[in-house]
């Protein structure tokens, strides 16, 4: 047992006993750990306002490898109040925390949180977040060993493509389109953009609808072949992206 500081991001958080709470923390130096907060359900309590999902602070911890850990106290970083404002963002970042769990189960690689933070962080400066969403989801893809090839044709190597394949990974041209829909030029580019991008330095977001349709499309087709996971956050926020179309 020792005491540490850690910066991290609540994914869950879930009743222990009368008063205490359990919490999930997406951490960079640990990946994700347990940490109880005994008594932050009691309305007097100094971390009753630091354990919500979302929270994004640096937390001290009695730090237990393996087990779990105790919260001591926090301090807020960021407390992503525009997020928390606005529905479709929060059902973004609901969903982008949940798809961070589950690749951290397969890659621990401090990148990774790094991504998270930085794309919640684009957010709530106002950044569009379905675009900010597939930052993630396309650079995610590397740390599990199933990269798209967003250079070339997947099936030849020629460098003319014409739309995006799921199916073959990634790009392809003429010759091996086959029932793949022929996308917007600007989807081909913009798609690569997004997936070599460096966060920190996006200052805009621009991106019509109807490239956003595209790339979506194929983002999720991609997920559902190649990494098999099912989140239902997922579901809740198509269910509000529809919601709002109408």
């Amino acid at each position: 047992m020792r005491i540490e500081k850690v910066n991290g991001i609540i994914l869950n958080e879930r009743s222990y006993k009368e008063s205490s709470k359990i919490l999930d923390i997406i951490t960079k130096e640990y990946g994700i750990i347990g940490v109880i907060a005994k008594g932050s359900k009691n309305l007097k309590n100094k971390l009753r306002s630091y354990t919500t999902k979302l929270t994004y602070a640096e937390f001290q911890i009695s730090y237990k490898e393996g087990k779990l850990s105790t919260l001591i106290d926090a301090s807020i970083i960021d407390p992503f109040l525009e997020i928390r404002k606005d529905l479709l963002k929060i059902s973004y970042a609901s969903f982008m925390l949940d798809l961070t769990s589950q690749v951290l189960k397969e890659n621990e690689n401090k990148n990774i949180y790094d991504i998270l933070v930085s794309c919640l962080l684009k957010i709530n400066e106002g950044m569009d977040p379905e675009v900010m969403c597939h930052i993630l989801e396309l650079k995610y893809l590397s740390y599990i060993g199933v990269a798209p090839n967003l250079e070339t044709c997947s099936v030849c190597g020629k460098s003319k493509v014409v739309t995006l394949s799921a199916s073959h990974g990634g790009f392809v041209c003429l010759e091996h389109q086959t029932n793949e829909r022929i996308v917007d030029p600007k989807t081909l580019k913009i798609i690569r953009m997004l997936y070599l991008i460096d966060i920190d330095k996006i200052s805009k977001t621009d991106v019509s609808d109807k490239i956003k349709k595209e790339i979506d499309a194929f983002v999720d087709e991609y997920y559902d072949r190649y990494t098999g996971y099912y989140l239902k956050t997922k579901e809740f926020l198509n269910d509000i992206k529809y919601k709002n179309l109408q």
